[in-house]
């Protein structure tokens, strides 16, 4: 998971070294989201098909041949070989995706599941700090024209390692988990209520946290002149709050419920906006990102919890597969627009070109209020 930060850390400023397009600077993050939308429905077939552990091995794998290509990218200075690492590590991510399923296929009881997933997000944390860590640290570890051969070459070792466990478990003893054929028909299982909640919780969050987070790195460092130990902080800051809020957000979906959690993570965007829009300055961003993921926290928990309401044992394959395609596929065209609408209309602009989106989150919040 530590790759991931990293090409979210330098993607984008690495990319204003490697080509002269700045508009193509959020390529290589729009590339890794897409590797992982394109692996999703893969990543869930296999998984039915050889077991969450031999899927997850394959999508180790993928990860390893990423990394190395990313030292070979930085070495001989390619962008479009770096963009290809960027889409090896995003299919990767969706092999480790599919993990938060596993977890939820071996909860015994409903009440269970948020806790669940509340402890797996937890290991998000330690990503947040060693991803970003990483890329500044082995930076120049290894001599290359503009840096970070090292950074990867230190998270390929950290790959091998995550395989080696890996292969020290066996998979759980789930039920089902071989059924994907019958049950109902895709498009009457999408038209349910609860399913079209679900989706647009987790989509639209991840969508809009990917379209801000990501413009943040070119804003700050890029555009306003902020060092980069500052930029690495607010980013940190932002992924560790993805996470972090975890160890109490099982607790509250079952004291207060998912739809007051839908209605805390769409309030806390909104807030996002108004602190973003009061200044340029690394507090500004700090507190912005800080919120950004406490929100995505809540909209992305909310999302998967309400999900497998919305089918039965012999359909869930296929419904995680198409959930986690649009999912990563709405944050893979947010992370393309970001880097546009910024060099086009400043971090003003990609704060407000968020507003509709949160606006079809408060709507489908009340809806989701109102529902028995």
């Amino acid at each position: 998971m530590a790759a991931s930060p990293v090409i979210v850390f330098i993607g984008g400023i690495l990319s204003t070294q490697l080509t002269p397009d700045n508009s193509l600077a959020t390529l290589p993050v729009t590339i890794m989201i897409l590797g992982v939308a394109s692996a999703a429905i893969p990543a869930a077939m296999l998984a039915k098909k050889l077991g969450r552990k031999q899927a997850t091995f394959i999508g180790f794998s993928i990860g390893l041949v990423g990394n190395v290509t990313a030292m070979l990218a930085t070495q001989i200075a390619s962008f479009s070989l770096f963009c290809l690492a960027a889409f090896l590590l995003g299919a990767c991510t969706a092999f480790i995706q599919q993990l938060r399923f596993a977890a939820i296929e071996s909860t015994e009881k409903e009440s269970q599941i948020p806790n669940v997933l509340s402890l797996l997000m937890l290991s998000g944390i330690f990503s947040a700090f060693l991803g970003p860590e990483i890329a500044v640290a082995a930076k120049d570890w290894i001599d290359s024209p503009y840096g970070y051969t090292g950074s990867f070459t230190l998270i390929a070792v950290l790959n091998v390692i995550a395989m080696i466990i890996l292969s020290r478990f066996k998979n759980p003893n789930i039920a089902n988990a071989t059924q994907m054929e019958g049950g109902r028909p895709l498009l009457t299982i999408v038209k349910q209520p609860i399913f079209i909640i679900a989706l647009t919780s987790a989509a639209i969050g991840f969508a809009l946290m990917s379209y801000l987070m990501t413009a943040t790195p070119l804003s700050m460092h890029q555009l306003h002149g902020h060092s980069l130990h500052d930029t690495k902080w607010v980013i940190q800051t932002h992924i560790a709050a993805m996470f972090l809020p975890s160890l109490i957000t099982g607790w509250l979906i079952n004291k207060i419920g998912l739809k007051h959690i839908f209605f805390l993570g769409t309030l806390l965007y909104a807030i996002v906006a108004v602190v973003a829009f009061s200044g340029e300055q690394v507090i500004h961003y700090w507190w912005a990102l800080l919120l950004l993921g406490v929100g995505w926290n809540f909209l992305f928990l909310t999302g998967t919890t309400l999900l497998p309401k919305s089918y039965s044992a012999n359909e869930r394959h296929k419904v995680q597969a198409l959930n986690d395609f649009v999912i990563f596929s709405c944050q893979g065209l947010a992370s393309l627009m970001a880097g546009w609408v910024l060099f086009q209309s400043n971090w003003t602009g990609v704060v407000s070109s968020s507003l509709p989106f949160i606006a079809i989150l408060f709507i489908t919040s009340i809806w989701f209020y109102r529902r028995k």
